[in-house]
């Protein structure tokens, strides 16, 4: 995975409350065997019509949000059944970072072992990000290290995240990355037991 540590991106306003992971990455996509791939089937019942074409009236068809690497969403983001696939279609499709007051427990660290930052924040600052992005043209920069978002007109969101995860996120580190820091003591147990 790539680090993530500092992040400047264009941010994507989709504040709906309760996006579930089948809105996200709907079952019928969840049929391949590898991470990549999924992007294209991101929101795919709300970008797409019946007949596979780009539905005008969906935002993120919308060129302004062309590039977009952050969303800023509405509460309990991630809801619904444990995909993994969801935040394969949101990693895959481009995004870094969500922002939102609240995300389901799973998909959370889901993103987190897939290296997307999933960054908690106020009601009240999620509107006014909201507001921002829906003009269009609007980056965020977040800064992992020093756990702050801002913008270049004033706007600043601290955020807590847990030590460990941090870690993965800054280094780029999925389970197996974070093991692999143990090689040395791993190839010494095994030459031992031998």
């Amino acid at each position: 995975m790539e680090p993530l540590r500092i992040h400047e991106g264009l941010v994507y306003p989709l504040y709906r409350a309760n996006i579930d992971t089948d809105q996200i990455i709907p079952k019928q996509f969840l049929k391949r065997i590898e991470r990549s791939g999924f992007g294209q089937f991101l929101f795919y019942h709300w970008r797409f019509d019946n007949d596979g074409n780009p539905r005008e009236d969906f935002s993120l068809n919308d060129p302004k949000y062309k590039g977009a690497s952050i969303i800023v969403a509405g509460d309990n983001f991630g809801c619904g059944s444990s995909r993994e696939h969801a935040p394969w279609a949101v990693q895959d499709y481009g995004f870094r970072v969500i922002i939102a007051p609240s995300f389901a427990d799973i998909f959370k660290n889901n993103c987190v072992k897939n290296g997307i930052l999933a960054i908690p924040a106020s009601e009240e600052q999620v509107q006014q990000i909201v507001k921002k992005a829906e003009a269009g043209n609007y980056n965020l920069t977040v800064n992992l290290e020093e756990q702050v978002v801002t913008d270049n007109e004033g706007f600043e969101l601290h955020f807590d995240i847990p030590a460990y995860p941090k870690e993965m996120l800054l280094n780029g580190w999925d389970e197996i990355g974070v093991t692999l820091k143990y090689e040395d003591k791993i190839t010494e147990y095994e030459l031992a037991q031998k």
